[in-house]
């Protein structure tokens, strides 16, 4: 099973057992985290796509790290002008592990076509 599940404004694809770096969350290690905007989910034979979300869809994950990543450097130069800058940053992240995908239980039915299969029935 995939999902492709937002988390801070950044989207990730995911699936069981996978580990994702994400953008530093306000938790502990060890903390259990839901997310509910998931976008597309896939079960191997059926598709399920949001509109923007899936109602009642969610991605259940447990936060292994937290920490910050490796350098990068920014260089700017200008030739001939004698302008240099270097400057370097480190990001902030939370690494998590998914433990379940969760998709909604309870399927949509028409209202109308209830009607008619009762109709029959009687």
């Amino acid at each position: 099973m995939n999902a492709t599940v937002e988390i801070s404004g950044k989207q990730y694809t995911v699936s069981v057992g996978d580990r994702v770096k994400v953008a530093l969350q306000p938790s502990a290690v060890g903390d259990k985290l839901s997310f509910d905007k998931v976008l597309f989910a896939t079960d191997g034979e059926k598709y399920h796509i949001g509109k923007p979300i899936i109602k009642g869809a969610s991605v259940e994950t447990s936060v292994l790290e937290q920490g910050r990543d490796r350098k990068i450097l920014i260089y700017k130069k200008k030739r001939r002008k004698g302008y240099q800058r270097k400057n370097g940053h480190r990001q902030d992240y939370t690494l998590l592990q998914i433990d379940k995908i969760k998709l909604s239980a309870a399927k949509k039915t028409n209202k109308k076509k209830q009607a008619e299969e009762t109709a029959k029935e009687d």
